[in-house]
């Protein structure tokens, strides 16, 4: 009896955040720790796991959350370095130059400079950069976020220098015989199957980014006009189509070509570059724009409480003269640096890895005798230790005196803690689903016993399935990569099973995976903590939840088509 059901008892811990999430708009501070508790639940009732390796997942989530929190808290404390040295108020007067217009500022920001940083950090980055920066240039904390996490799709499958596809596709498949025999039947590949597979899989989620990812800017742009204009109107977003459609060619054809001519490791990097260097001409002289004058939000005064988040982000006037390329200077020593950092070319990256805690990996192996080993950290490379690096030297170039200092680290560390409760239960939740797969009842792992009962209902409409699973991967794992790691092979064995090429398949679940992260629970956390907004989440997934579905409609659609 429990074999038949079993599909939809691993779907209850999703239905459960969803409902207390979305539905009863509970702060995940609340939600998270009931939904870690149902996981748990089933977990060792129905799956049978035993309590050892429901302990080692969940100290495996903490040791994650730690390091999630430590990315949040080098994000914030730049944002309060720049306000209180009075780069943030520079920094806004020279967006203003460019063009005054929110809904050009917000394409800018969030879709071509966070979709840099996802091409260099990925992990939920560009949310921690480009989010407060919105705020401190005026932007209404909730609409910041949810812009934030709106471009959370189509850069992340090329995110962290090609890491989703590089590394989430290639374990998702390593070792499988008959993706062995596909390479050397279908792609006559020799014995390096990787150098034909993994660039195969890029071509097509690229492609597929670029027919569903057109539309990301304009859809940013409506949504923060009808959500968060004076006016409530789709019309007032529609009426820069021109600019947003050019803004997201700028970079999804440069990204599409260099996905087929350099590989996977540098679409979303240098194909949002290219953007930029296309887009800021176009907008300082205010071409494919509407003749009307520039969009502004009402007066702060006029914004609903829940706009706000708990903590205000007061821009200080410069201490010093402080010229443009100064005030800038810390957000490109930030993308330098990730980029530095995530060259397999360049050596820093190595050096940075081989510090980890604890430096024997033997330390953490079976932990409590399970199945579960806890990867050892290694702090200098998570991108919070780069985020503090600038931070230091931002006070130096900035001329900060020891008060401002004090006064930016005191209200950084307020504001992590406010979103540490939430992530407690979030992220350890998350590894005992994935990590379900050992218990006594013999059934495989939530996630694919999930995806396995959606594939019998599928059969062959499975292509317009696909990215569904890949996308509701991410919003429980709160990775592409690990979704991407879970399901690939799962998504390679359906698709020949139902006699459609399977490399289609897995890049459908690839880009789905890339547009789940838009609802992912612990980016809306994170990206909430940074401007003080914890305990709205369920109000940002309520919105970016219609780009969700579209997002892997039209990808499903195409893969219809394709397949």
């Amino acid at each position: 009896m429990l074999d038949s059901i079993a599909p939809l008892l691993a779907f209850t811990p999703i239905l459960v955040v969803g409902i207390l999430l979305v539905g009863l708009r509970l702060p995940a501070a609340k939600a998270m720790p009931i939904a870690y508790l149902s996981v748990v639940l089933i977990a060792a009732t129905l799956w049978r796991l035993d309590a050892a390796t429901i302990a080692a997942a969940s100290i495996n989530g903490l040791v994650v959350t730690a390091q999630l929190l430590f990315i949040i808290f080098g994000a914030i404390l730049l944002l309060n370095t720049l306000c209180e040295s009075g780069g943030l108020a520079v920094i806004r007067s020279g967006f203003t130059n460019v063009s005054a217009d929110r809904r050009v500022q917000v394409i800018l920001i969030a879709w071509l400079f966070g979709s840099f940083i996802e091409g260099s950090a990925g992990f939920g980055t560009p949310a921690a950069v480009c989010v407060p920066l919105l705020v401190g240039l005026g932007f209404p904390a909730k609409s910041a976020v949810v812009s934030g996490m709106l471009i959370q799709s189509t850069p992340v499958s090329f995110g962290a220098v090609g890491t989703p596809i590089l590394v989430g596709v290639k374990n998702g498949l390593d070792g499988s015989q008959s993706v062995i025999d596909y390479a050397h039947r279908e792609l006559g590949a020799g014995a390096d199957i990787w150098s034909h597979v993994l660039p195969l899989v890029g071509q097509r989620v690229a492609l597929m980014h670029l027919i569903a990812g057109s539309l990301i800017p304009l859809m940013v742009v409506t949504v923060m006009t009808r959500f968060f204009g004076a006016k409530r109107s789709w019309l007032d977003g529609l009426r820069v189509w021109k600019f947003a459609l050019f803004a997201s060619l700028a970079m999804t054809i440069p990204s599409t070509i260099i996905a087929h001519t350099l590989g996977p490791e540098f679409p979303s990097l240098l194909g949002s570059l290219v953007g930029m260097i296309l887009v800021v001409p176009v907008a300082r002289r205010g071409w494919l724009m509407p003749d009307e004058p520039a969009w502004e939000f009402a007066e702060p005064a006029q914004w609903p409480s829940h706009w706000n988040g708990d903590v205000s982000i007061d821009l200080q006037p410069p201490r010093q003269s402080l010229a443009a390329w100064k005030a800038w200077l810390p957000y490109l020593m930030i993308a330098v640096l990730l980029v530095m950092s995530r060259l397999p070319s360049l050596p820093l990256g190595d050096w940075l890895r081989s510090i980890t805690i604890p430096s024997d990996e033997a330390l953490t192996e079976n932990v409590f005798g399970s199945d579960i080993s806890i990867k050892p950290v290694a702090p200098l490379y998570l991108p919070g230790a780069l985020f503090l690096v600038v931070c230091a030297l931002t006070a130096v170039l900035h001329q900060m005196n020891r008060a401002a200092i004090v006064t930016a680290t005191s209200r950084s560390l307020r504001m992590v803690a406010s979103a540490s409760l939430a992530l407690l239960f979030a992220v350890p939740m998350v590894q005992v689903f994935i990590n379900s797969g050992s218990g006594a009842a013999g059934y495989e792992s939530m996630p694919q016993v999930l995806a396995a009962g959606v594939s019998s209902l599928a059969g062959n409409a499975w292509p317009l399935m696909s990215p569904l699973v890949g996308g509701l991967g991410a919003f429980v794992a709160g990775s592409n990569t690990i979704s991407n790691m879970m399901f690939s092979l799962f998504q390679f064995q359906v698709g020949e099973n139902i006699g459609v090429d399977p490399i289609w398949v897995v890049a459908l679940q690839a880009v789905g995976g890339a547009a789940g992260n838009t609802i992912c629970v612990h980016n809306v956390v994170a990206a909430c903590a940074v401007v003080g907004l914890v305990g709205r989440e369920g109000d940002i997934i309520r919105i970016t939840s219609l780009v969700f579905l579209y997002y892997v409609t039209v990808a499903g659609i195409v893969g219809m088509l394709v397949t």
